[in-house]
């Protein structure tokens, strides 16, 4: 014989829609040219910094450079 199964049943859960993603306000767009100008001068087009509270900074290359006060 099979046994039953004992719990509560749950219904669907409501959908919620995500938070748009932060890198959306990295970019500027301008006329028709969607631009970043934060790219590390050493590595080139491609590559960002990151940009901390009192810096900048290249993963690729560990280029930093820090924010005036």
């Amino acid at each position: 014989m099979a046994k039953k199964k004992t719990g509560v049943k749950q219904g669907k859960k409501p959908h919620r829609n995500k938070p748009t993603s932060k890198k959306y306000s990295k970019y500027k767009i301008e006329g028709s040219k969607i631009t970043r100008s934060d790219f590390c001068p050493r590595c080139g087009q491609g590559v960002f910094l990151m940009q901390a509270k009192n810096r900048a900074y290249c993963g690729k290359c560990h280029y930093t450079e820090f924010k005036g006060k």
